[in-house]
């Protein structure tokens, strides 16, 4: 078990944390702060950039250097960083809003450059911030704001597009899973080209409470029985109809990133 507290890189003056009770967004703040801690990262080598909604006001708690950015886009301002000054650690906060929904597009395309950022994806089935409505991983079928009798879409599973579209690591976890969840960020953060943890986390003011899990302790027990193995949920009958979801490490590969690609056409260019 860790003895890091991550406390050196956040921002005391900032607390209490402005976010609902039982959510799960300060259980990922502090794996991600621990793994910093625990992987020597210096402050002014460190950026992190955060998009729009609940997950990406954890900039407001972080002492790195850190962008906050527009909703959907934090990947492209993310990429100008890590393709400027590869030397950067480069972290990007987003929610299932953020990363897959409104920014799906940039999401694939930093997949498919595997450009050396890692990927923090805080999954709660829904925009938070914005009252509820239904996002590109609302299970099919789930309650929502703005799907009162029922998602009728199919749900977007982001680790599985993260894997075809070309990422060099891939895993998630859960808010239950702590320890796990910070374990697989900082293998994230230590492979090289474009990384990817989700992060499946209660929201029990909107998403719970619209789909019978109204206390927070619901949710997280609801993450504990879904969350399983890949050897498990092989072994389940309908696992997806079930609402079962595989935890883990999913995709782990060594292709090259993309500045390591760039720099050998730079060179070739400065030869001719």
């Amino acid at each position: 078990m860790s003895h890091a507290t991550g406390q050196k890189y956040l921002k005391q003056d900032s607390l209490p944390l402005m976010w609902c009770s039982g959510c799960g967004n300060g259980v990922v703040l502090g794996a991600l702060l621990r793994a910093f801690e625990e992987m020597g990262f210096k402050k002014n080598e460190t950026v992190v950039v955060t998009g729009i909604g609940c997950w990406g006001k954890a900039d407001d708690y972080i002492t790195t250097n850190a962008l906050h950015t527009t909703h959907g886009r934090a990947l492209p301002f993310a990429t100008g960083i890590k393709a400027a000054n590869p030397r950067l650690n480069v972290v990007v906060l987003m929610g299932d809003g953020d990363s897959v929904t409104i920014g799906g597009n940039h999401f694939v395309h930093a997949a498919r450059r595997n450009i050396d950022l890692t990927a923090i994806v805080v999954n709660n089935y829904n925009y938070g911030m914005t009252g509820g409505q239904f996002s590109a991983t609302t299970p099919k079928d789930s309650y929502t704001s703005t799907t009162a009798y029922g998602n009728p879409e199919r749900d977007l599973d982001i680790c599985a597009l993260a894997d075809v579209a070309g990422a060099n690591y891939v895993a998630r976890s859960t808010v239950y899973h702590g320890y796990d969840l910070q374990n697989h960020i900082k293998e994230a953060i230590a492979r090289k080209g474009f990384s990817v943890v989700e992060a499946v986390s209660p929201c029990p003011t909107h998403f719970g409470r619209n789909n019978k899990m109204k206390v927070s302790v619901e949710m997280l027990k609801w993450l504990k029985e879904k969350g399983v193995s890949r050897e498990k949920y092989l072994q389940l009958e309908s696992p997806e109809q079930k609402g079962y979801f595989v935890i883990g490490k999913l995709v782990d590969r060594d292709a090259p990133d993309f500045s390591a690609c760039y720099e050998k056409i730079r060179v070739r260019a400065l030869v001719v």
